[in-house]
């Protein structure tokens, strides 16, 4: 059930920063917690094998990639179409890959688990209806964050199973990827970055706390499980989402979201009863 605890975090986490006037700043704030908790991780935790190195690397230049998109689709666009879009692309490519490229297997059970999964998730995406010209930038953004998403899945997957340590491939993911965009935001803003930082600090900070446990659950269940699987789990936060929008941003939460979101819960069940984690 970790993917699933990391779908609620994340999706908390996102609305947080969603709600946030400035969102350069709050995600600069995110990266800030990112970086200051890998290095108290990296002091604490094992060395990763010398062979997991390049993959925190990667993970660590997609990491930005994805947060520089995430916070241009947010700025583009609205949190209720914006983000199941963005996670919703996710687990099809996880999927698609790690079968005819990585060479997982993937029982029927789960097949169509995932299936189901990814088919409510699409449904929460368009729930809508189909995106105008004007909304095009900020679907593409959406789109390839969801694939870098895919991207940083399947790196982290391979690389925590080399790394001999979790917690140490953590802790210096953490700490390599959260130095990067505070460098980027003072590069764009100058010291004016600094009085922009201040009145966020608590929500800031409190998203990128729960920021970084979201992908530590995530990065601690592929050491023990499918990728696909765990994929599919943590895009559930999609249906957190959606409530989240409802309830706190006062969106429309409609019959059509109601049957995506039911979708996608029966998809989980799927997974569940067919040995998903």
């Amino acid at each position: 059930m970790a993917g699933v605890a990391s779908a609620v975090l994340h999706a908390v986490w996102n609305a947080l920063t969603h709600g946030l006037r400035d969102k350069l700043a709050g995600f600069t704030l995110i990266s800030l917690a990112s970086a200051g908790c890998g290095a108290v991780l990296v002091c604490l935790a094992p060395l990763p094998d010398p062979a997991a190195w390049p993959y925190i690397a990667a993970s660590a230049a997609l990491q930005v990639t994805y947060q520089l998109l995430l916070l241009r689709a947010y700025q583009l666009g609205d949190f209720g179409q914006m983000y199941p879009t963005a996670r919703g692309t996710s687990p099809v490519v996880v999927a698609l890959v790690s079968t005819t490229l990585l060479g997982h297997s993937l029982p029927v059970g789960q097949a169509l688990g995932i299936a189901v999964v990814s088919c409510g998730l699409a449904g929460l995406a368009l729930a809508d209806g189909i995106p105008g010209r004007d909304q095009l930038p900020a679907l593409a953004a959406a789109v390839g964050t969801g694939v870098v998403i895919a991207s940083y899945t399947l790196v982290d997957g391979s690389g925590v199973r080399v790394s001999g340590s979790v917690f140490g491939y953590i802790a210096w993911l953490f700490l390599c990827q959260g130095l990067v965009l505070p460098l980027i935001a003072w590069g764009r803003r100058g010291p004016a970055l600094l009085t922009a930082l201040r009145p966020l600090w608590g929500r800031g900070m409190a998203g990128g706390l729960l920021s970084l446990l979201a992908y530590g659950l995530v990065v601690w269940a592929q050491s023990r499980g499918d990728l696909s699987t765990i994929a599919a789990l943590r895009e559930t936060s999609i249906v957190f989402g959606a409530l989240i929008g409802a309830l706190v941003f006062r969106e429309r939460l409609g019959h059509r979201r109601i049957t995506a979101s039911t979708a996608v819960l029966a998809g989980i069940a799927v997974l569940q009863l067919t040995g998903g984690p």
